[in-house]
C-alpha cells in the first residue's frame, strides 16, 4: 500500500474528534458536502478534477504506529483519541460528480455520509485534492477550447511542488491536454509524455549546428528542434539543413509568437519542409492562445499560466456539515448563517437540465439524495453517482473515461459559457473576417 494520508490533516480536525469522543458526538451520523460558494471572476463553470485521487486518499487514511507515537509525544490527542485513530477505517458512504464533469456554484461535488468522527477528519486532505485538481482542470479546459483542434502540451511541473506537478499533469490531461512533460505522471497515470531538447543543450555545444547534429543523430528526423536560442530564422535554416525536408518540427519560445510563427511557416515551406510542425511556448493562457488562432501553429506548450495561481484561480471549495443525527436518531439539516459564508443545510440531489438544443440550461439542487430524475421537470441527467458504499469504492472510472466526459460535458455548455467573449472562438478567429 502507498503511504497513508492521515497526517495530511489540520490539527483542529483531530481536536474535534477528541472532544466528540467525550460528549458522544463522534458516533452520530453526519453529512458533509464539498462545494464552491462562488466561481472565480470571469469563470462560468469549473471542471471536477481529483475524484479518483480523493477516493484513493480516503482508502489510505490510516494512522501508523509512528504517526500515533508522534501524536502522543506532542500531546495532540488524548489516550481515547489515540485508541480511536489507531483503528480508524472509513466505513461510510460517498456520492459525487463524475470526474471530468462540469460543476457550477454550490454544486455538491462530493457528499460524505458517515459518523461525525469518520467524516470530519477527511476535510483537509479532500479539499487539498479537489481544490488543486479542479483548479488545474478548469484552467486547462478553457485553454483546450481556445486551442480548438490544435494540440496542447502541459509542461509546468518546474513551477510548483514536485508532487503537485504530477497531479497537475494528470488534471491537465483530464481536461484536454494531449501530453505532458512530466515523466512521473506518465508512469503513475499513463499520461502520454513528450520532450526533446532545451536551450541548455544548445548553449553547451560550440555551435547551434553541433547541437542540432547531435540531436538528429540520436533522435532522427522526426524530432522537434528548438530554434530561437540565437536567431530564429537562422535556427530554422540550420535545423532543416541538418535534418532535411522531413524534419519533424520546430519550437519557438520567445518574441512575437504570431509573427514568428508566420515567418517560420513561410521559411519552412520555402525550404521544402512543408510537413514540419510549429510548436510555440512562453507563458501562454487561454487569451493569448485565442489571439494566436490565426497563426500557422500546430501545438501549444503551456506551463506557468496553467499551473500557478495567476493562471488558475482557486476553486474555493469548502467542506461543510449539512446534516447531523439528533438525539432520537433523525438526520436533521444544519447550516451556517454567517454573513458571506452562509450554507444551505441538508443532503442534496443535483440534476442538470438541458434546453431544446441540448445545452446546459441550469442545475437543480433538491433535498434528499434519493430523488429520481423523473421527479424533476425537464430533460436532463442526475449529476451525483455512488462512489463509496460502506467504506468500499464502487466507482472508479479510468482517466481516459474521465477525459472523454470532460469533453462531452463541455459540449453541453452554451458558447458564451465556454468563451467569455464568444466572438473570439478558435473557429471565428481562424476563419477571419
Amino acid at each position: 500500500m502507498d503511504a497513508p494520508t492521515s497526517l495530511l490533516t489540520d490539527r483542529y480536525e483531530l481536536t474535534m474528534v477528541d472532544v466528540a469522543l467525550v460528549n458522544g458526538m463522534a458516533s452520530k451520523r453526519a453529512v458533509f458536502e464539498i462545494f464552491t460558494r462562488s466561481l472565480p471572476a470571469g469563470r462560468s463553470y469549473g471542471i471536477v478534477g481529483g475524484t479518483a485521487r480523493a477516493l484513493d486518499a480516503i482508502v489510505r487514511f490510516r494512522f501508523t504506529d509512528d504517526e500515533l507515537s508522534w501524536l502522543e509525544a506532542n500531546g495532540i490527542v488524548s489516550d481515547a483519541g489515540l485508541a480511536y485513530l489507531a483503528d480508524y477505517r472509513f466505513a461510510g458512504d460517498a456520492w459525487g460528480f463524475r470526474e471530468g464533469d462540469v460543476y457550477l456554484q454550490n454544486s455538491p461535488v462530493l457528499t460524505i455520509e458517515a459518523s461525525f468522527a469518520e467524516a470530519v477528519v477527511l476535510e483537509t486532505v479532500l479539499l487539498s485534492v479537489f481544490n488543486h485538481d479542479s483548479a488545474i482542470a478548469s484552467a486547462m479546459a478553457r485553454m483546450a477550447d481556445a486551442a480548438g483542434n490544435r494540440a496542447i502540451i502541459e509542461g509546468g511541473s518546474r513551477r510548483v511542488h514536485e508532487q503537485a506537478g504530477v497531479s497537475a499533469a494528470r488534471s491537465a490531461y483530464l481536461a484536454g491536454a494531449t501530453a505532458t512533460s512530466n515523466l512521473e505522471a506518465g508512469r503513475r497515470f499513463s499520461v502520454p509524455t513528450v520532450g526533446t531538447i532545451a536551450h541548455a543543450f544548445i548553449l553547451a555545444h560550440g555551435t547551434e549546428r553541433d547541437a542540432f547534429e547531435a540531436q538528429h543523430q540520436s533522435l532522427g528526423c522526426d524530432t522537434v528542434f528548438l530554434v530561437d536560442t540565437y536567431d530564429t530564422a537562422q535556427g530554422i535554416r540550420t535545423a532543416v539543413e541538418v535534418a532535411g525536408p522531413g524534419i519533424g518540427g520546430i519550437r519557438i519560445d520567445s518574441g512575437d509568437l504570431a509573427l514568428e510563427a508566420k515567418q517560420a511557416r513561410a521559411l519552412l515551406d520555402e525550404l521544402g519542409a512543408s510537413g514540419a510542425r510549429i510548436i510555440v511556448s512562453g507563458d501562454l493562457d487561454e487569451w493569448s492562445i485565442l489571439e494566436l488562432a490565426g497563426a500557422p501553429i500546430d501545438a501549444y506548450l503551456v506551463g506557468t499560466n496553467l499551473i500557478t495561481g495567476s493562471g488558475h484561480p482557486t476553486a474555493s471549495m469548502v467542506y461543510k456539515l449539512v446534516a447531523v443525527e439528533d438525539d432520537i436518531g433523525r438526520l436533521v439539516s444544519v447550516a451556517k448563517t454567517s454573513l458571506g459564508k452562509g450554507t444551505v443545510g441538508g443532503r442534496k440531489a443535483a440534476f442538470r437540465l438541458l434546453d431544446g438544443d441540448g445545452h446546459l440550461d441550469h442545475d437543480v439542487l433538491v433535498p434528499d439524495n434519493e430523488t429520481a430524475i423523473g421527479d424533476i421537470d425537464g430533460p436532463g441527467r442526475r449529476l451525483q453517482v455512488p462512489l463509496i458504499r460502506s467504506g468500499e469504492v464502487v466507482a472508479q472510472p479510468s482517466l481516459d473515461e474521465s477525459r472523454a466526459l470532460s469533453e462531452t460535458s463541455r459540449e453541453e455548455l452554451p458558447l458564451p459559457a465556454r468563451f467569455p467573449d464568444p466572438e473570439l472562438t478558435f473557429e471565428t478567429l481562424v476563419a477571419g473576417p
